[in-house]
Parts: structure tokens; C-alpha cells; sequence
């Protein structure tokens, strides 16, 4: 008699991340890895999951967040799990746990880390630390080029020495060693936005060699974002390796429509080398309370405040009228913190999101009370708003821009597609129902019409609630690529 299946998932419509047409089957799952996918009806097994009227998806893979800590401190990530997301990608726009200074007092937006307890010197540590930790969601980590310069000099507000670039360049090597995907920068923040693109490519240097990729909160994503673009694109050619282009985005009402310029200029840089791309499906951004009048033209809601903590959930318009002073001088006062910034059109986000290769990420804040609701919806919002109700793409092309897309753009073997073999990171939704619920009025709530989600062969969310199993693992750049 041969082994039962651990779990079947039985009578549900397969979409396998392939961009294939979706396909009725049962899913077979021994361990930690689908085995067999097709009829198992009469097939033994210990349990079955029934998934009539639903699909049956690889899990979310979420390219670009700030869990860096959050998977630590909140093992259950309920705001990614609850979504279907089976892995987080981390140390995205410069900013990562490690390596980073034991100092009380990080810049903005490094700060934005907030546990002193979970900063960490080198990135081996960060990941030991990981494996050690009950994780609910597979993590993969990029090391911010913030924090190597965060470790390395005294002064972020100039450029970095050759000295300097030298002991970048060496925590950069360490880290890619015991397993970092590549280097992330910043580059439009304090603590990066003096570096010149030759210190980026020298302290990059290691990423040659090692394959891994780079990750890019451009320098400008307004009036200059066609320059960034270049500067993007010219450090991936100089090191040889794949760029990403983070939360692909046009700010500010005045460079509305720029995605008619961008995505072709996107388009021609890929037939001569390797560019990616990811964005957010809102109108709205968040990041670090800023004083720029660039970043102020638009409504400012502000997330968090260390000098007025009373002011969370609130417009900076009422604020500076409260206080009797412009948006720049409360903001100041604000400062440090975080805010939504409602600077996109929305013309525009359909159109990045439906460009054929834009990959989806959250970007979302953890470790605030009133995050943006991204955090929260993003990829029930892809599924249910975008695709179904909108009709911007096909769910075969939505389920494939955050799994399979992602999957291949970031090297992962057997992940990010349902199939014999492949790990079996899965989600069960109702394609009729679901949907983001959270809102910048209620930004934690969960979202509806996500079934079942398993991590690893485990399921790891049920009756709309986690199942207190943590079967994540720590993914490395070093082991999907001897695979």
C-alpha cells in the first residue's frame, strides 16, 4: 500500500502561477513539497482540505516590505498571513536589521527599525537569529546599503570615503556570504541621498560575483525620475547583475501621465539587460515624516509621531491650522515619524500595475497603530478590486505577478508555482469574495475571501484565524542557487 498523502487539497480550480490557463484538480501534499496534482479522489490521505467553488494558488510572495523586525517580534504576521502571503521579502530601500550599529538613536528612516533588541551587527547573526525564531512566513533578506553606511561612517550627510566604501564593501561581502538575495539603497532619503552613483557601484562590487541582485528606492520619483531611472539602470550594467526598480511610482499632480514616458523607457532597458520592477496598488505612499514642500503637495496623514503621539490618524492640514503654522513647520515639529502621502494618480497605478512585468509588494509599515492599509490588503486588493472587478488583467496574470513573476526574478527553485515538486506554499481564496477591507479610516482590517493558507506543507491560516504553526523558513541567495 503506498503512503497516504499528508494533506489533499480536493475539488478546487488550480491556478499555478504559471500564467496558465487555471485548471480543476486536486492537490497532493506529503511533507513539506506537492507531490502530485490531478485526480485523488479515491487516494488516501490524513486530511483533506475541501476547496470546491475555490482556487487553489501558490502562496504571495510579498517583494517588497519592512518585516524586518515584524517576523521576529509578531511571529504570527497575521497582516500578511491573513492575505495569502507564504513569504516576505526584507531590508528593502537601504533600510535593514543588520547589519546595523548598537546605537540608541538611528536617522530616519533607518529608525524606522525600532527595536533596538533586534538590530543586529552582521547579517549572519540576523539570519542565525531567524532560523532560531518560530517564523510563520519563508523570509528572504537584502542588506540596506543605509545600514552599511550606517556601520561604516560617522557623517551620512556626505559622501562615503574610499576607506569607507572598502568596509562597505566588506559587510556587503559577509552578508552575501551567509545568504543576503542582494543590496537595497535608498536613495532618495537623508541618510543615502549624498552618495554619488559611484560610491553605490563601488560599494556593489560584491554583487558580481555572487549573482545577487539590485534593489532600488530610486533617487527621485518625481519631476527627475527619468534621470533615476538612468542612474538605475547604469549601476546594474556596471556591476552585471539584475536591478529591481522598487514601488515603480510618479509623484506629485504635476508629472501625472509620466508612465507614458517611463514604462516604454523600462521596456527598452530590458532588451539590454536584466530590470524588474514592483509596485503598490494605491494612490497613496507612506514613509518618514518629511519636511520636503515636494512631498507636502497633497493631503499628509500622519501614522506616527515620537513628539506628538496624539497626532497619529490625523491630516497635517488640521494640525498646522490647530498650531497656527504652515504644513513645513509642523511637519518639523512632527518629526520624527511617519506619514501617507496621497501624491499618485490613480491612472497611473493602473497603469504600472498592468504593465507585463511589474511584480506586486506591500511596502507596508508594521509596528504602528495606524499603518497604511497596504500593509493589510495589498494583494486581496490585486486579486479582488484590480483583476476581478476592474478587469485589468486576468487572475491568471494577477496570481502570477505575486508568485510566479517574482519566484523567477528573484532565483527561487520550486517556489512561487503550484506543480509536482514544488514546496507547497498555498493559498485557498473565493475568487467572488475576496477583497481588502482595510482603509486609511480602519487600516488593520482583514481582509476577505482567503480560505486557507499553508507554508511548507503546513497550514498555517484556517477559519480566519492562524493556526499557531510557524513552519517559515529563512530562504538564501547561497541555496536557491546550488539547487
Amino acid at each position: 500500500m503506498s503512503k497516504p498523502f499528508d494533506i489533499v487539497i480536493s475539488g478546487g480550480t488550480v491556478v499555478d502561477g504559471s500564467r496558465g490557463l487555471r485548471f480543476d484538480a486536486d492537490v497532493g501534499i506529503v511533507g513539506d513539497r506537492v507531490v502530485a496534482i490531478g485526480d485523488m479522489s479515491s487516494a488516501s490521505r490524513n486530511q483533506t482540505i475541501d476547496a470546491t467553488g475555490r482556487i487553489v494558488a501558490p502562496g504571495f510572495i510579498d517583494v517588497h516590505t519592512h518585516d524586518d523586525q515584524a517576523v521576529i517580534y509578531d511571529p504570527a504576521m497575521t497582516a500578511k498571513v491573513s492575505q495569502g502571503v507564504t513569504t516576505v521579502v526584507t531590508g528593502n530601500c537601504g533600510i535593514s536589521a543588520a547589519p546595523l550599529p548598537d546605537t540608541h538613536v538611528l536617522p530616519m528612516p533607518l529608525s524606522l527599525l525600532g527595536r533596538q533588541d533586534l538590530r543586529f551587527a552582521t547579517f549572519r547573526d540576523y539570519l542565525d537569529h531567524l532560523r532560531d525564531s518560530p517564523l510563520s512566513v519563508n523570509v528572504i533578506a537584502l542588506v540596506g546599503h543605509s545600514s552599511l553606511r550606517a556601520c561604516t561612517m560617522d557623517d551620512l550627510s556626505r559622501a562615503a570615503s574610499e576607506a569607507e566604501i572598502a568596509s562597505m564593501r566588506d559587510l556587503l561581502s559577509d552578508a552575501l556570504d551567509a545568504g543576503a538575495f542582494g543590496l537595497s539603497t535608498g536613495l532618495a532619503y537623508p541618510t543615502a541621498i549624498n552618495a554619488p552613483t559611484a560610491e553605490v557601484i563601488e560599494v556593489g562590487r560584491p554583487l558580481t560575483k555572487s549573482g545577487g541582485l539590485y534593489v532600488s528606492h530610486m533617487r527621485n520619483e518625481s519631476d527627475n525620475v527619468m534621470d533615476s531611472l538612468s542612474e538605475t539602470f547604469e549601476i546594474g550594467r556596471e556591476l552585471g547583475v539584475s536591478v529591481v526598480v522598487s514601488h515603480h511610482k510618479i509623484g506629485n499632480r504635476r508629472n501625472f501621465g509620466a508612465t507614458s514616458r517611463t514604462l516604454p523607457y523600462i521596456t527598452s532597458a530590458m532588451e539590454k539587460q536584466s530590470v524588474c520592477l514592483d509596485c503598490y496598488p494605491y494612490d497613496a505612499g507612506s514613509t518618514m515624516i518629511s519636511t520636503d514642500p515636494n512631498m507636502l503637495d497633497g493631503r499628509v496623514l500622519i501614522i506616527s509621531s515620537e513628539a506628538h503621539p496624539e497626532c497619529a490618524g490625523r491630516d497635517l492640514d488640521d494640525i498646522a491650522s490647530d498650531w497656527g503654522v504652515g504644513k513645513v513647520e509642523a511637519a518639523r515639529r512632527l518629526q520624527p515619524g511617519s506619514a501617507i502621502y496621497f501624491l499618485l494618480s490613480e491612472t497611473d497605478v493602473r497603469d504600472i500595475l498592468r504593465f507585463p512585468h511589474t511584480m506586486v509588494g506591500s511596502d507596508g509599515l508594521p509596528g504602528t497603530e495606524k499603518p497604511h492599509p497596504r500593509l493589510w490588503g495589498t494583494f486581496p486588493r490585486v486579486l479582488g478590486r484590480y483583476c476581478r472587478d476592474l478587469g485589468l488583467f486576468p487572475l491568471e496574470t494577477a496570481v502570477w505577478k505575486m508568485t510566479g513573476l517574482t519566484a523567477k526574478n528573484f532565483g527561487l527553485v520550486d517556489r512561487g508555482v503550484l506543480k509536482a515538486g514544488s514546496f507547497a506554499d498555498i493559498v485557498v481564496f473565493d475568487y467572488d469574495t475576496v477583497n481588502d477591507r482595510a482603509d486609511y479610516q480602519n487600516p488593520t482590517l482583514r481582509s476577505s475571501g482567503i480560505d486557507i493558507v499553508i507554508a511548507n506543507g503546513s497550514v498555517i491560516w484556517q477559519n480566519g484565524e492562524h493556526t499557531n504553526c510557524h513552519p517559515g523558513r529563512v530562504l538564501t541567495r547561497t541555496a536557491e542557487a546550488s539547487e
